[in-house]
């Protein structure tokens, strides 16, 4: 009997112990499920967050300064955020950077040539020509897009994670070394090629969302250079209500240009053009700063495409370069002398002008004053934000894209990023552990 009982006791045990240990996985779990709801609602509460920063900070194009807002380890009730960006000074850090990212840097897939998108790092020849198909209104190579499964869309794209769907992408040619797009070389990424850095895909350096108001944030007109019917007086009205030295002899003098006596009025191909125009007649770049966001030189509602070389890459300064048919060299040497000059003279980037001033009368300055190709400002931008609930548990990841070219802020597209894992760095995971443990 008591063999027997002892047998008893022991099965109730253990029938105890299993449900307990049940009931603490069961407890684990749960906690896990409210922690992901909590970072959840916390990301809802970011995406607010940065909806306010770019309604104070993202006015008239301009490019909300990190310093204005919070964007690492932000706290929400139990819950804490990070938006994920990317670092403008470049390099090669092991943690990722904490900010918006611009996508004016950008090179649009809708509105780029082919040279443009063949010069693109990961880039080849046959996928950029796939591009160019995708985008347009009828084949022009043969792919067989049967053996997908689906056809070809023939319109522009509406997305950049529309690539996926062109003819011969990738991982590799997407992504490229950066599998969880958080802009660094994690422990758990493969360097491919060994150059101890990270070497991103397309994702990196493509958008289709970059388009500029031409017109005021009231809604009132610009002034444009190449109208016909444009009166030396509106420039000299223009030039004294925005501040400018010698308003009457500068409006005198451009008017002069713009419209010889005996001739047809001369052409402004775009702002950058009449940036140097401006500067070899002698205005300051602190004036053309002034007067820029009163002039246009197109009729067009929105501009589309232009890149602001305030914020774009060295890979994407190059690219677009050697678009416009510069040679490498010269390309890869004018991208490196502007991202030098934008680092140590982050106060005089106002304008399109400081292009001018960095690289003086070169082949590469002359080739961009022959169209509307750069800009300084920027009315879209991604939040790429991350957070966690209590106890660093719940890991939750969405990126948004908010578009400031209409006034308010709204949000254009969103798309769930967690399926690519902890993309936080080591620092941000051995801080929450560290504070687990206290």
């Amino acid at each position: 009997m008591l063999v027997i009982v002892l047998w008893i006791c022991i099965g109730l045990v253990s029938i105890t112990l299993y449900f307990a240990n049940s009931m603490t996985y069961e407890l684990r779990a749960a906690d896990n499920r409210v922690n992901g709801v909590v970072a959840d609602q916390a990301i809802e509460g970011a995406a607010r967050y940065f909806a306010v920063v770019l309604s104070n900070y993202a006015t008239n194009g301009a490019i909300p300064d990190p310093t204005q807002f919070k964007g690492e380890a932000v706290t929400i009730g139990d819950a804490k955020f990070w938006v994920i960006g990317r670092d403008p000074a470049g390099g090669n850090s092991t943690e990722p950077y904490f900010g918006l990212i611009d996508e004016g840097g950008k090179i649009n897939l809708n509105n780029a040539n082919t040279n443009t998108l063949a010069y693109l790092p990961n880039m080849t020849t046959d996928f950029s020509d796939a591009i160019q198909d995708w985008r347009g209104t009828n084949g022009i190579v043969s792919l067989d897009y049967s053996s997908l499964g689906y056809l070809p869309k023939y319109a522009p794209f509406e997305s950049v994670d529309e690539l996926r769907l062109v003819y011969g992408a990738d991982t590799s040619l997407l992504a490229g070394e950066d599998i969880n797009r958080n802009g660094v070389l994690d422990k758990n990424e493969k360097d491919l090629n060994g150059n101890g850095e990270l070497d991103p895909g397309l994702f990196e350096y493509t958008t289709v969302y970059t388009r500029e108001p031409n017109f005021h944030s009231d809604g009132t007109t610009l002034t444009n250079l190449n109208d016909a019917n444009l009166k030396v007086g509106t420039l000299t009205t223009l030039f004294r209500d925005d501040g400018l030295s010698n308003p009457d002899s500068r409006a005198t003098q451009i008017f002069g240009y713009l419209h010889p006596n005996g001739a047809a009025p001369r052409k402004v191909n775009g702002l950058f053009d009449f940036a140097v125009l401006c500067r070899t007649l002698g205005m300051s770049a602190d004036d053309f700063a002034l007067l820029v966001g009163d002039v246009t030189t197109s009729t067009n509602l929105y501009l589309r495409g232009r890149i602001n070389v305030n914020t774009a890459s060295e890979d994407v300064l190059t690219a677009v370069f050697m678009g416009l048919n510069v040679d490498e060299q010269t390309a890869d040497s004018a991208a490196q002398t502007m991202v030098t000059y934008r680092q140590q003279n982050p106060a005089n980037l106002g304008s399109v002008a400081w292009v001018y001033d960095a690289l003086g009368s070169s082949t590469v300055v002359q080739t961009l004053r022959a169209g509307d190709y750069i800009t300084t400002r920027s009315f879209q931008f991604t939040a790429d934000i991350a957070a966690v609930g209590a106890y660093g548990r719940g890991y939750r990841r969405v990126r948004f894209v908010f578009d400031v070219s209409d006034g308010a802020p709204k949000i254009i597209y969103r798309q769930d990023l967690g399926r690519l894992g902890w993309a936080l760095g080591e620092k941000a995971r051995q801080n929450l552990l560290a504070k687990d443990t206290q």
